[in-house]
């Protein structure tokens, strides 16, 4: 995609979902910073051109050599993209700060998270890997320690002498669509339940923070994840449920059956339903 169809792109989804007029010249101002560069993850020349472009960038745009890199990538590409960016000197912090953000899934499992983890603690420092879950925007999500901790009716008996158990449900609407290459590899639980589902339990069940910063906050949501139990293998088995939708209804839209979604595998067993307890 060339800068210019970048701009038309963004300009047509301003237009439809603006809540409000779209003043069209400022816009354009606004889409004239915009660039496009094509690369290839593992292409050193990609990045090579990348850098000179930024370079230009910060001259004509006087950005201070501040880079924000997200990664909205297929996560294969999360290392490759990352070694690229370390090799031309772009995650070096002098005198600019330089940042990179990561979504889930950061890694496939344990091991494989602890590798990625590894790999790019030799390309940049802590302070500058933002691991996020976006989840963690939605307004609903946001509002859980309002609801918690401000409030004088719920603050004093959200404990466990009160509260029996808890249940968290997130229910769709729409089949997997687009995205059955990636969701076919995924499946519901990789998908939902160990970033998702467990950063709303975590806030949802964790103690009140002496203070309510990052670091606080964070501490008190770790000692909710360390508290729970690790399963043997059949205790595992024995308390969850697996499921795959086939061709039905939700409310008045038809949903196609999962196996014949474009990109899954006809045969396929991936999950995109998960129960856990």
């Amino acid at each position: 995609m060339s800068s210019e169809q970048l701009s038309d792109s963004l300009m047509q989804g301003l237009r439809k979902f603006a809540t409000r007029p779209v003043d069209e010249a400022i816009a354009k101002r606004l889409f004239e910073c915009v660039t496009s560069v094509e690369a290839d993850p593992r292409d050193p020349a990609s990045f090579d051109a990348m850098n000179e472009r930024l370079d230009k960038l910060e001259k004509a745009r006087g950005t201070g050599g501040n880079r924000l890199f997200y990664l909205a990538t297929p996560p294969s590409a999360f290392l490759p993209i990352s070694e690229q960016l370390g090799r031309t000197g772009m995650l070096e912090e002098n005198g600019a700060w330089r940042r990179l953000i990561i979504e889930k899934p950061f890694g496939t499992d344990l091991a494989s998270a602890r590798a990625l983890n590894a790999a790019l603690l030799k390309l940049m420092d802590e302070h500058q890997i933002y691991r996020i879950d976006h989840y963690l925007g939605k307004e609903t999500v946001q509002n859980i320690l309002v609801l918690r901790f401000a409030n004088g009716m719920f603050e004093p008996i959200w404990n466990r002498n009160h509260i029996d158990h808890i249940q968290i449900t997130v229910d769709e609407k729409l089949g997997v669509g687009h995205r059955g290459s990636f969701y076919d590899a995924t499946g519901a639980l990789r998908d939902m339940v160990p970033n998702h589902l467990f950063q709303l339990l975590s806030l949802v069940a964790m103690e009140p923070p002496a203070r309510f910063d990052a670091h606080a906050v964070r501490s008190e949501k770790a000692e909710v994840l360390s508290a729970i139990q690790i399963q043997s293998e059949q205790e595992a088995l024995s308390n969850s449920v697996r499921g795959q939708y086939r061709t039905g209804r939700v409310g008045d839209t038809e949903i196609e059956d999962y196996l014949k979604t474009p990109d899954v595998k006809p045969n396929s067993s991936t999950e995109t339903y998960a129960a856990l307890k």
